[in-house]
């Protein structure tokens, strides 16, 4: 076996592992999907048909993929509660981790991933794909050059008009910790405090509502929900304020009554300049006395008669993944930064059931 192969084992042969983690995986070079676990075998089973290498396993529990001395690497997509669990396990037992998003269902159990990770010396990332869009990445090196000065407003913007997901353990309180700001909001949060590279927090206002969800056959691209089923949020709003100043503004949404859909999105505001990824990329700002708004062109186009050439960020998010595991690199997704996501979010939920800010 060559000496950069990496072994994956799959903790969670659910819909995200077909949709983006094995699929990925499987096209990079030296890299074998070696062991899988799911508590539905079947799941596992057509998971190992399809991805696995020669000589990969299904294992009865997740604990014995942890065992085997010959997995290098495992991924944790299984629901929110079971992240940390899993996760610090993991580490523990001398794997690199890449855990799904949201990092954990709250600020203690990611703090002890974070600790986990240190204390082993192995490697700990958060599937957050969205900073792989090239429009995404783009945009990140115009703030790291400069273009935008100093990012004193920012929103981060994850919204549906209708789009509750009806399926698995979305709707249920316990096992996924919250609705739409963990689920979709902590896309855009994330996002936005890269982007500002500000991760000092200072304080936390937030809301949460259940509105829309006590309707009865609700229109819904997933057909409609069970009332009595909604154990979590259909709707999220912050309000932070952080350490130099800075003001950072949540919304987020599975159903809401508007028209001003999107998701991973983000607003900048500097004092040189402004962003938005809300289609494609676009800068704003004053310059000879005039303002300006540029679109700017992230996609690699083709030539004529050829399809334009386009990566999807889950690819490109599993390349960089594996790269920081042979290279010994740091990811670009480091736990540190989802810890502060998941810290902002727990912290929201706080004050939404208190109705006190919350003092970091």
């Amino acid at each position: 076996m060559p000496s950069n192969t990496v072994r994956v084992g799959i903790i969670g042969c659910g819909g995200i592992a077909f949709a983006k983690h094995l699929p990925y995986l499987s096209q990079i070079d030296g890299v074998e999907i070696a062991g899988f676990y799911n508590p539905t075998e079947e799941k596992a089973r057509k998971a190992k048909e399809q991805y696995g290498s020669k000589d990969a396993k299904i294992y009865h529990s997740w604990q014995d993929i942890l065992e085997d001395p010959s997995i290098d690497v495992v991924h944790v997509l299984t629901p929110n509660k079971f992240h940390a669990e899993m996760t610090i396990a993991a580490l523990k037992s001398g794997k690199h981790v890449m855990c799904e998003k949201p990092m954990a269902t709250n600020a203690q159990d990611a703090q002890g991933m974070v600790e986990a990770a240190k204390k082993s010396g192995k490697k700990l990332t958060v599937a957050f794909q969205n900073r792989f869009k090239p429009e995404n990445m783009m945009l990140k090196q115009l703030v790291e050059r400069g273009d935008l000065g100093w990012i004193y407003f920012a929103k981060a913007r994850a919204l549906r008009r209708r789009g509750v997901p009806t399926w698995g353990n979305f709707l249920n309180k316990d096992m996924q910790g919250g609705g739409a700001l963990i689920d979709i909001g902590s896309h855009a949060l994330d996002l936005t405090l890269w982007f500002m590279n500000n991760y000092q927090v200072k304080s936390v206002v937030g809301t949460t509502y259940n509105v829309l969800s006590k309707e009865e056959n609700a229109a819904n691209p997933w057909g409609p929900w069970d009332p009595s089923k909604f154990q979590v949020e259909e709707s999220a709003f912050g309000f932070i304020t952080m350490a130099d100043g800075a003001t950072v503004v949540v919304e987020s949404s599975w159903a809401l009554n508007t028209v001003d859909e999107g998701e991973a999105q983000t607003v900048l505001c500097g004092s040189k300049a402004g962003a938005d990824n809300i289609c494609g990329l676009r800068i704003n700002g004053e310059d000879m006395g005039s303002l300006y708004l540029n679109d700017v062109e992230t996609q690699l186009h083709g030539a004529a008669y050829y399809e334009p050439h386009v990566v999807d960020p889950g690819k490109l998010e599993m390349e960089s993944w594996i790269e920081a595991v042979r290279e010994d690199k740091e990811p670009l997704v480091k736990p540190e930064q989802a810890l502060v996501v998941t810290q902002i979010i727990d912290a929201i939920y706080q004050s939404a059931a208190t109705g006190k800010p919350v003092l970091f």
